[in-house]
């Protein structure tokens, strides 16, 4: 998918806004994800620890559900940011939750931090063969 460099900026901005939302008092390591839908909307969300370590959950399901929220069915651009300085990708729970809603080679996700976007890549370079709706004949 091509960006504009505004809207990049922006996807980018929200990232980064999400994880002042953040719920982080164990590992104080907050992420923030911004999704860009199909009607060019953008939601985020940000990770949430829980004292009961397994119940917590992730910054990408949060910007998920708030899509879904709103309507959206696609995720088409997928901002993550963590706090830097290693670069911060999907852990493979989410990549799974991603890919139920994109299209592995069309979902573009993106990875950045304070200091400004790091890297690039499709879902299918991160979850490459993945498992998907259409696998279930539905």
């Amino acid at each position: 998918m091509d960006l504009s460099q505004d809207l990049l900026e922006r996807l980018f901005a929200e990232s980064l806004r999400a994880r002042s939302f953040a719920h982080v008092p164990y590992s104080k390591y907050a992420v923030g994800v911004s999704l860009l839908d199909e009607q060019g909307r953008i939601h985020i969300g940000a990770n949430m620890e829980n004292a009961s370590y397994p119940q917590g959950w992730c910054a990408e399901a949060s910007a998920l559900t708030a899509l879904r929220m709103a309507g959206g069915q696609r995720a088409l651009v997928a901002v993550v940011t963590g706090p830097g300085p290693d670069i911060i990708t999907p852990c493979g729970g989410c990549r799974q939750k991603l890919r139920e809603f994109s299209e592995p080679d069309e979902l573009v996700i993106i990875a950045g931090d304070p200091g400004g976007i790091r890297q690039r890549w499709t879902l299918a370079e991160l979850l490459p063969h993945s498992f998907g709706p259409a696998h279930l004949h539905l």
